[in-house]
């Protein structure tokens, strides 16, 4: 199952750091996500990319989990020759993952 079928996702840049939202359709899928979706298994994910360290904060009241993945970005949105230099894609690669049932 991916996360796409049960949560939408918001991203972008904070220097060379990104931040990823995930935010689930309903209290049982953040349930779901709050268990499955570790800081460790975002790590493992954007591998290619070499994240240093990626934190995860829970955020209950929004049913969003937030993810910081420091160093993602290289040099940063303007300096980095990458294609997606701002991150705003990050959230939706994320949202391809699969999470076991």
């Amino acid at each position: 199952m991916k996360i796409r079928e049960f949560a939408y996702a918001r991203s972008g840049d904070k220097g060379r750091d990104a931040n990823i939202g995930i935010i689930a359709n309903s209290e049982e899928d953040y349930q779901i996500l709050k268990q499955k979706l570790t800081a460790d298994r975002v790590q493992d994910f954007f591998h290619p990319l070499s994240p240093i360290n990626t934190t995860r904060y829970v955020l209950p009241n929004l049913l969003a989990l937030n993810f910081v993945l420091e160093g993602v970005l290289a040099e940063g949105g303007s300096r980095s020759l990458r294609i997606d230099a701002q991150g705003k894609t990050l959230g939706q690669a994320l949202l391809e993952m699969e999470l076991e049932p």
